[in-house]
């Protein structure tokens, strides 16, 4: 029987979903399949990219864990593509390549004095919060009054993370040094801004109504912004979801804090609607003193256009959460414009020519862009699987499909990495440092520190 040798790269959601798809599809031949991942520990974005305060969320990882616990697929993690193993590797040794590398760079806003100090990407912040081991320990939070660009669940994410108290988080598993930065925060105003209105937000109505929740933080929404057009109360009377959010927008402008009036907390989180970001104002040294928008209006078909009113708010720092972008890949196609590896249905196709690569296929965000909750990569491999499988006559014919010979490979470039019952180690290490203190787990944040815990040195 013919035997399918494939590798993934990138062990989040849409990687392993890929794996799981295939394994369990209707096939006339034998799969084996290696997952390579650049971190020492699986689940990418729910891992790294998912705030430390939504358990929901994060069981998605029971899921993941199911599958990669069944045994039958290989982690090589702390593997780093276009480094550790190449493109060329890859054709040496497999069939066939799924690349699920994901989108974790910020989408750049091309506005007067977005690259002043203390002007940030959201991306980098998570990444911070979240413990990634690549980014820096330390984060700055000297701002009383910050701003965040954007309506979607990340600029949420980050507004909550930025307003909450560091006290909140401790039933989590936030990383200590993220506690700390988060203890010594100076915030009092979180600024939450929106290009168009109440009934046109990109957030979820779980995500809205959490804000809502938080200790010690009084919601600001203003009532110049609920002057509803007709495409506005359409959207309501017929969107479940739109509903949902809107009743909780409207139970806030019934609160003391609206408009400013009456609140009594420490720290506030305002909502500004139909707020295009035109400028960032700069002090002279170079940072962050206030963000000018303007004032837009609904166009009658749920989207705005300006108005000509400018309008200033103080702040002394500023996010940027208006989209992930994918980065590209050593010797993989990619669109720059899109941020994405070009494609036909998950199969990869050649930049100049739109011709299929034969053997090279793509799932999750860097196939399709940033769009869309975690489920959504599942029908999204399902395609790509399904290329894979009627593909079968144009596979690559590797050299050496031998399952040993990936470690071999590994062990003579010197690469340290970390399998399954590494991440096993790691994991019960990390649930054992939360333990004494009641908490889910304390996660471990130096990769040096991951890889060494993975390997039991």
């Amino acid at each position: 029987m013919t035997k399918l040798r494939l590798a993934i790269v990138g062990a989040g959601p849409a990687g392993i979903y890929a794996a799981d798809i295939l394994l369990k599809a209707e096939r006339k031949f034998d799969v084996s399949i290696d997952l390579f991942e650049q971190l020492p520990a699986p689940y990418g974005l729910v891992r790294y990219g998912v705030a430390p305060d939504h358990p929901r969320i994060k069981g998605i990882v029971n899921a993941l864990r199911d599958v990669l616990d069944r045994g039958d697929i290989r982690l090589f993690g702390n593997v780093r593509f276009g480094e550790d193993v190449t493109i060329d590797d890859l054709k040496k040794h497999y069939n066939a390549v799924i690349f699920a590398t994901g989108a974790i760079r910020d989408t750049e806003l091309d506005i007067p004095g977005i690259d002043a100090i203390a002007s940030y990407g959201a991306a980098d912040y998570v990444s911070w919060f979240d413990g990634h081991p690549d980014v820096p320990r330390e984060w700055p939070l000297d701002a009383a009054s910050v701003g965040v660009l954007g309506n979607g669940n990340v600029a949420l994410d980050v507004a909550r993370m930025l307003a909450k108290h560091a006290e909140d988080l401790l039933v989590t598993e936030v990383p200590e040094n993220v506690y700390e930065g988060l203890k010594a925060s100076e915030v009092t105003d979180v600024h939450v801004f929106g290009r168009r209105g109440p009934a046109q937000v990109k957030f979820t109505p779980l995500e809205l109504r959490e804000l809502g929740e938080l200790r010690d933080v009084d919601m600001v929404v203003y009532d110049e912004d609920f002057d509803y057009d007709e495409a506005s109360k359409d959207a309501v009377a017929s969107n479940k979801q739109v509903m949902v959010i809107d009743r909780v927008l409207q139970s806030w402008r019934k609160r003391d804090s609206v408009n400013n009036a009456g609140g009594t907390a420490s720290r506030r989180l305002h909502l500004h609607f139909w707020a295009r970001p035109v400028e960032v104002r700069t002090d002279e040294a170079g940072r962050v003193a206030a963000l000018v928008y303007e004032r837009t209006r609904p166009d009658g078909q749920g989207g705005a256009v300006g108005t000509g009113e400018m309008r200033e708010v103080p702040l002394q720092a500023l996010y940027r959460a208006i989209g992930y972008f994918g980065s590209p890949l050593p010797g993989v196609p990619f669109d720059k414009k899109h941020g994405v590896i070009p494609n036909r249905e998950g199969q990869v196709l050649a930049k100049d020519s739109n011709q299929q690569m034969t053997g090279i296929y793509a799932t999750g965000w860097i196939k399709r862009g940033p769009v869309g909750l975690i489920g959504h990569t599942k029908s999204d491999a399902m395609e790509t699987v399904r290329h894979i499988i009627n593909d079968q006559g144009s596979w690559w014919h590797p050299e050496d499909p031998s399952e040993e010979a990936i470690p071999a490979l590994l062990r003579e470039r010197g690469v340290k990495w970390t399998d399954l019952d590494g991440w096993h180690r790691l994991d019960e290490h990390e649930v054992a440092l939360g333990a004494p203190h009641e908490r889910a787990r304390v996660k471990v944040v130096p990769r040096d520190e991951m890889v060494r815990v993975s390997r039991g040195e």
